[in-house]
């Protein structure tokens, strides 16, 4: 519960800038696809609710959801941990119930999410307040929102049109591009595959991971430095680089010109 949503992909980012819980809901279900490997949801909302007298269940309606218990967890888990850490002192689930057995160690379950949990249930669910639905986010910004909300829909209709891993691997990029160093084996990881598996299907693919990561790289500079909302210096540290000349280099060797000359709109045709 300790890792921060935005931190897993652009999603993640979309989620933690939404205005209200019920909106982040509704951007979990729509960008479903670009969050995990294996979808299966089969163009079904993976997020429900259901109000009742004691408040609203999140239902997760993942097909099959014994068949890999961890995701519904980690949903679970993340939601939990996100309002503890924004909201520190209001308990955000009042129960929660999964479908798998009890296994050895259930009563962590309990410690670890702080609610009564049961399992062997007819669904996977989580039960929260209502007013839970409608609490605003101060961490709300529009430009944020729009900027990767418009990301996200270039590689869901991507991953929609060849259904390949370049874009989830992109999706994963987003959120720690800033972080300069990217690790193979932590993305491979993420995908739930090795390293020699990630490379073997991005070359099928016709790509390397390092021409993904370089493209990707491109594309995010010249998209902050385009919409002109910030600075060089903030667009080389955004998309990974420690100093500015090794970004200036890197841009002109995309582009033909400097970050500078590209902000400006002084075209340079390479």
């Amino acid at each position: 519960m300790d890792t921060q949503i935005a931190e897993i992909s652009v999603v993640g980012l979309i989620v933690h800038s939404c205005r209200t819980l019920g909106e982040a809901l509704s951007q979990l279900n729509r960008y479903g696809k670009l969050t995990v490997e294996v979808d299966g949801m089969d163009g079904q909302e993976r997020f429900g609710t259901e109000l009742t007298r004691d408040g609203v269940w999140i239902i997760d309606n993942r097909p099959d959801p014994n068949g890999f218990p961890e995701l519904t967890e980690g949903g679970f888990g993340r939601f939990i941990g996100e309002f503890a850490r924004e909201f520190p002192g209001r308990p955000f689930a009042l129960a929660v119930e999964v479908t798998h057995a009890a296994p050895d160690y259930a009563a962590e379950y309990g410690a670890l999410w702080r609610c009564p949990v049961t399992f062997g249930a007819p669904r996977n669910a989580m039960l929260i307040a209502a007013e839970w639905l409608e609490q605003a986010f101060d961490n709300h910004i529009a430009y944020v929102f729009g900027v990767f909300t418009d990301k996200a829909d270039t590689l869901l209709a991507e991953l929609d049109r060849q259904d390949g891993l370049r874009a989830r691997i992109e999706a994963h990029l987003l959120p720690v591009l800033h972080k300069g160093e990217i690790s193979v084996e932590a993305v491979a990881a993420e995908m739930g595959m090795s390293r020699q598996t990630l490379y073997r299907r991005l070359k099928e693919e016709g790509v390397t991971f390092a021409a993904l990561l370089d493209d990707l790289r491109c594309r995010m500079a010249s998209d902050y430095l385009t919409a002109r909302k910030v600075s060089v210096n903030e667009t080389t540290y955004l998309v990974g680089f420690s100093e500015a000349s090794s970004f200036v280099r890197a841009f002109r060797r995309w582009t033909g010109q400097t970050p500078a000359e590209f902000r400006s709109g002084r075209a340079i045709i390479p």
